[in-house]
């Protein structure tokens, strides 16, 4: 079996480490011809983690992301709402990770050219056939024009947001959809805060959010410095579709700054991040509907291209990780490709499709709502402006967003398997 994956970001050089590791042969098309490591800072949450480290990847994200300890939510006076913890911290055998997602890729990339030779660069989809004996990807060399066929058993469409294989899988695909929120990012060196491993959570999206947490280990070991994540979110509109989604698009300092006039947070000092923030980042938070399936034969989708979410639970790279891994398993064990896909889909697609609805409900918001309602000018103590009810409320939507069982996670068997001749 031979398995074509179209797209060398988190997801599809998971795919590739996975299928090798399951003794699947694969080969990585990515579109860009010098992979660099783009992007700020995601979280890989316990689930994920696992599957990273039994792929031999523990050393290394323990080289580069921090171990995130807890959430921390407060309102913008810096008034602490409630504190989770996270990874380890809650119970789990494995930590969850803050990592810049541009490290964790090219971490990814040495180790699938180490184990597998490398991926194909410079190729661009567009179009695919597929028939009862394979699928055959056609490509285009962006570097000569010229055509470039692949052929294969399996076509991953691991190609992300704007998905190629996708769209032709799906041509009536509805529109993206616009949440309202207008979103900034961005990293920036600074100073630590609080224990060096939390992430921080100030505000409510439904009017001005601002989420920070550090996402070096590297820069953590350079004394009382951090690479600090930080993302603002803000409502600017109602709810609708929109055409289109750039996530590279450059941002305004002059636009984002002046929604957190009045805040008074002490450490960490949002204004110096954002104005020492070299490349600022916008784009506005959006997800797509769930489809109704993810592909047909020996097509289907993984990651993004799958299941598009709101960043609101911390999920994206986590859930594309997970597809990955449990892709390699059911294509292993599977007498054919078919049926493989099959399996992979019947588990992947009703979890992830849960995922992105219940983040669309913005859980946590209601309660944080309910704070600058009762406290508008900040507080002393949380119990005196929510019930035990209430803060309870807002640690099980956290828990829904981005959680499982402990128990379930720590007792269940290994993912890993090797595929037999069948």
């Amino acid at each position: 079996m031979k398995v074509l994956i179209v797209g060398g970001g988190i997801g599809g050089l998971t795919a590739a480490l996975s299928l090798h590791a399951a003794g699947v042969d694969c080969e990585v098309v990515e579109s860009v011809v010098v992979p660099r490591p783009l992007g700020v800072g995601i979280n890989l949450q316990p689930h994920a983690v696992r599957e990273l480290v039994e792929l031999g990847l523990g050393e290394a994200l323990a080289d580069l992301g921090i171990p995130t300890s807890r959430m921390v939510y407060t309102d913008r006076f810096g008034g602490t709402i409630v504190a989770i913890p996270r990874g380890r911290f809650a119970g789990y055998d494995w930590p969850q990770y803050s990592i810049h997602r541009g490290e964790l890729q090219m971490m990814l990339l040495e180790r699938v050219r180490e184990r597998l030779g490398g991926i194909s660069t410079g190729l661009v989809l567009e179009d695919f056939e597929q028939g009862d004996a394979g699928v055959t990807a056609l490509l285009r060399d962006v570097r000569t024009g010229e055509r470039v066929p692949r052929t294969g058993d399996v076509l991953v469409g691991a190609d992300g947001l704007h998905s190629t294989v996708r769209a032709q899988l799906h041509p009536g695909d509805g529109p993206l959809l616009w949440s309202g929120i207008r979103v900034w990012r961005g990293t920036v060196e600074g100073e630590s805060y609080l224990n060096g491993a939390t992430m921080l959570v100030a505000g409510s999206n439904r009017s001005v959010k601002f989420v920070v947490y550090p996402v070096s280990a590297r820069a953590a070991r350079a004394q009382g410095r951090a690479l600090l994540n930080w993302v603002a979110e803000v409502t600017l509109a109602a709810p609708g579709p929109v055409p289109d989604a750039d996530l590279s698009r450059r941002g305004r300092l002059e636009d984002v700054l002046p929604h957190f006039g009045g805040w008074r947070l002490t450490s960490p000092d949002i204004a110096s991040i954002i104005s020492g923030t070299e490349r600022i980042l916008e784009h506005p938070m959006v997800d797509k509907d769930p489809l109704p399936s993810w592909g047909t034969g020996r097509v289907t989708l993984l990651g993004d291209a799958a299941h598009p979410m709101y960043p609101v639970g911390s999920n994206g790279g986590s859930q594309a990780v997970v597809d990955a891994r449990v892709l390699a398993r059911e294509l292993a064990v599977a007498a054919d490709p078919v049926a493989g896909l099959a399996a992979y889909e019947a588990e992947r697609r009703p979890a992830t499709s849960e995922l992105v609805l219940a983040q669309r409900e913005l859980p946590m918001e209601a309660t944080i709502a309910l704070v600058t309602e009762r406290a508008p000018e900040g507080f002393d103590d949380i119990t005196d402006v929510l019930t035990p009810d209430e803060l309870g409320t807002m640690r099980e939507a956290q828990r829904r967003l981005s959680d499982m069982d402990v128990h379930a996670l720590n007792s269940r068997p290994s993912w890993n398997v090797v595929r037999q001749n069948v």
